[in-house]
């Protein structure tokens, strides 16, 4: 059976996608056979996302397929090491199920109460549904300043949840490197790969943990 990693959000556009394909790209790199789950059969960004990779040549490419339940995704991780859930654009009750089977759910958040304070309502709901603590991290994305990511880690740490290392901050280059195929940790430029290669390092150190 393949080690689930999940990725939630409280709504769209927080960086789920964005670091689901990034810890797939590195993953499969490192040797993992990998597949990505894509749970967003409305959008289905990553799936798209990754049809434009194979497009363009560019190796290694896990394997993306949309599904419509985790439980589908999960039939079909028998032959993975690695099993990426992206999850729905919107937290639900499936979010509970999702968590329920994975190792690990990764959460990304921005930087201002209005991203925050949902998202740990997120988590708050799934410790209640029965869900470890220690299966839940937060991991910052999106974030605009030094001063915004401690802040935002301060909140977190307030809330009773980890959060990893690293950050995303809001650069142009990372969302056009997307558009080519490509992953937050292969821009044209080094300094933003190694934030990038920090965030996905330190997620990958957790699933070690």
């Amino acid at each position: 059976m393949a080690w689930i990693v999940a990725f939630v959000s409280q709504k769209g556009g927080p960086g789920k996608s964005t670091l689901a394909r990034a810890l797939a790209r590195e993953s499969t790199s490192g040797g993992l056979k990998t597949k990505i789950g894509d749970l967003d059969t409305e959008q289905a960004t990553s799936a798209d996302w990754h049809r434009r990779r194979l497009a363009a040549g560019l190796q290694p490419a896990a394997s993306v397929e949309v599904f419509s339940t985790a439980a589908q995704a999960l039939a079909a991780a028998d032959n993975y090491d690695l099993l990426v859930i992206d999850g729905p654009a919107r937290a639900s009750k499936g979010t509970t199920e999702i968590a329920k089977v994975a190792d690990l759910v990764v959460q990304p958040t921005g930087a201002s109460l209005d991203d925050l304070i949902p998202a740990v309502k997120v988590f708050h709901g799934l410790v209640k549904a029965g869900i470890p603590r220690s299966k839940l991290v937060f991991a910052l994305s999106r974030i605009g300043t030094e001063a915004e990511e401690n802040d935002a880690r301060d909140y977190i740490q307030q809330a009773g949840y980890d959060t990893l290392d690293g950050c995303m901050f809001e650069k142009p280059a990372y969302r056009q490197a997307q558009n080519a195929g490509l992953s937050v940790t292969e821009t044209r430029y080094k300094g933003l790969n190694t934030r990038a290669d920090e965030l996905i390092q330190a997620l990958i150190n957790k699933m070690g943990d």
